[in-house]
């Protein structure tokens, strides 16, 4: 998901610096959400996962 954040940015730049504007701000919007999505997904893996493991000794 990290990567598809990141091709959506490289669109987004490309779009910018060609002049489409709404194109531009799309592609950031949906590179925004994703990075927001795998934040969110990697913190709740981090917390289940050590939930189910438990303590180490």
């Amino acid at each position: 998901m990290l990567y598809w954040a990141a091709v959506f940015f490289v669109i987004a730049i490309i779009a910018a610096i060609l002049g489409f504007g709404g194109i531009a701000a799309s592609a950031a919007g949906i590179a925004k959400i994703l990075f927001i999505v795998f934040i969110v997904l990697f913190v709740l893996s981090l917390i289940f996962g050590g939930i189910r493991r438990g303590p180490r000794p």
